[in-house]
């Protein structure tokens, strides 16, 4: 293979770091990538290193960290890198310190505050639709492919030319979320973020491996994002939750898991298991340093029989067990309740099995008509239950965070239920019940009525203090493009959300 004179023709590089980004990271060809990076990088800002070429420098580098053959890069611009270090600790680095551990601060850095889990309360948002897509966070992009056949991740990469989904997903990837947004949720008095990644995002290379499974069709590289994330995570006061979103074969089905389809395969597939097993060991072994909380998986489906239930249950040891391998006692992990309720897992993972290990509870309440049939007072008082029911939990088990809720009343948000699929509330997505008319309860909060905008502060109120009377909670999402009830971000500008997050206008709501 010939090799590109980058100085002479920096804009001619796509076709060669296509081809980079498909080889194994060999060590001639880490020698070659390594070269044409730093070129690159002497020319443009190393955030526009095109997604394929990144991802493979970030493979080399952390094959020859490993090796032992590369020190630690150094930047010359004072960013805030991610890396690996021989020891799995991921170290943050500034041109005055060099590299520095990750529990210090760069001079850049806002002062991380201490945080004891089990004591303090995590106060958090999602950064949905980020690097997992979801149509009806985003409906733009699904939109901009021209097909309406595209429904998620999958079909994406199946249906659309690669090189065309890769180009539209490197803008997502810049300009979804930002520095600002991490600049803003801190100055929202939130302490943590969980940002969702799917499997097909994290570089395994060969020797990372137990299984032959395939990232395919699924387009890569959004790694270098998650590393980007962390970095400015760090630097603005932020802990995080990393939230393994999307495995092998989709472990539920829902189109935020990567693909949407009626036959997941996940747990029918012990290859998949041991995939999503291997996936795990990599982020902890790799960027562990940068990360507060390892979720295992996001909602895997154990509603789906015994089979399911059980998979789940063996996952969720062999992950916690290759963790703690790869990452050592530090880094928390998170399991979640599988859709089976937290008392299915009474005395699971607990000492002396396990340490550090988090439950993650979801509160929704719109998925069914029996629950949108609810009165406004009824989704309060249903919420307001759970108090009680993961209080004794968590105070017995593991500690608990509702990792997943938010203001809404009801699935009238576009494609919330899967692109060009209604909602129930106003008949669109069956004929079976029509609750009412979807306009005023989502898109613009400038077309919420005041009374509304009332509700769903006191409605915020009353899921926050489940939150509270357990270990945390976090909100889903920060944003969205057209569905304001469900952002954390509009609900400020709105003011039904209060830019400090431990103000009330109906204190103890749930209990007086």
């Amino acid at each position: 293979m010939g090799f590109l004179n980058v100085e002479a023709a920096p804009w001619l590089l796509y076709d060669t770091i296509i081809a980079f980004s498909k080889l194994r990271p060999t060590r001639l060809v880490c020698q070659r990538i390594h070269g044409v990076a730093m070129r690159i990088e002497l020319l443009l800002s190393a955030w526009l290193i095109v997604g394929g070429l990144a991802e493979q420098t970030q493979r080399c580098r952390l094959r020859l960290i490993r090796q032992g053959k590369q020190g630690q890069p150094t930047s010359e611009r004072g960013n805030i890198t991610a890396t690996a270090t021989a020891t799995a600790t991921a170290t943050i680095e500034s041109p005055s310190t060099g590299t520095t551990p990750s529990s210090v601060p760069t001079p850049n850095s806002a002062p991380f505050p201490p945080f004891e889990y089990g004591r303090d309360v995590i106060r958090a948002v999602n950064l949905g639709g980020w690097l997992v897509l979801e149509p009806w966070i985003t409906p733009s992009f699904f939109e901009r492919t021209n097909n309406t056949d595209v429904i998620d991740e999958w079909t994406l990469g199946s249906l659309v030319d690669r090189e065309a989904a890769r180009r539209m997903l490197i803008q997502h990837w810049e300009t979804w979320i930002t520095e600002d947004d991490f600049i803003a949720i801190r100055a929202a008095g939130l302490n943590h973020v969980r940002i969702p990644v799917g499997y097909w995002s994290v570089p395994l290379a060969d020797e990372d491996r137990s299984t032959t499974v395939s990232s395919e069709p699924y387009i890569p590289g959004a790694w270098q994002y998650l590393l980007r994330g962390l970095n400015w995570a760090r630097k603005h006061g932020l802990r995080v939750i990393v939230d393994l979103h999307g495995a092998p074969g989709s472990q539920n089905g829902f189109d935020n898991s990567g693909q949407r389809t009626s036959s997941p395969q996940w747990a029918l597939e012990p290859d998949s298991v041991a995939h999503t097993v291997d996936v795990l060991r990599f982020i902890a072994a790799n960027v562990g340093g940068m990360i507060d909380i390892l979720q295992m998986l996001n909602e895997p489906a154990g509603f789906r029989g015994d089979n399911w239930a059980a998979v789940v249950r063996q996952f969720w040891l062999d992950g916690h067990d290759a963790v703690r391998e790869a990452a050592g006692p530090n880094m928390h992990v998170m399991i979640s309740d599988a859709f089976l309720g937290v008392n299915t897992w009474t005395s699971f993972l607990t000492p002396p099995r396990a340490d550090g290990v988090l439950m993650d509870f979801h509160e929704y309440q719109i998925f069914s008509h029996p629950e949108l049939d609810r009165s406004l007072q009824e989704h309060i008082d249903f919420a307001c239950n759970y108090v009680q029911t993961l209080s004794a939990y968590s105070s017995s088990n593991l500690w608990t965070v509702v990792g997943e809720w938010s203001n809404a009343i009801t699935d009238c948000a576009r494609w919330l239920n899967g692109r060009g699929i209604g909602a129930r509330w106003d008949g669109t997505y069956d004929s079976d019940q029509f609750h009412g008319s979807c306009e005023g309860y989502t898109g613009s909060y400038e077309n919420f009525s005041e009374e509304y905008r009332a509700y769903l502060r006191r409605y915020w109120e009353a899921q926050v203090e489940i939150g509270e009377h357990v270990q945390g909670w976090i909100f889903w999402t920060w944003k969205a493009e057209n569905a304001d009830e469900w952002s954390y971000q509009r609900g400020i500008t709105g003011g039904w959300i209060p830019q400090d997050p431990t103000d009330r206008i109906y204190p103890d709501i749930c209990t007086r």
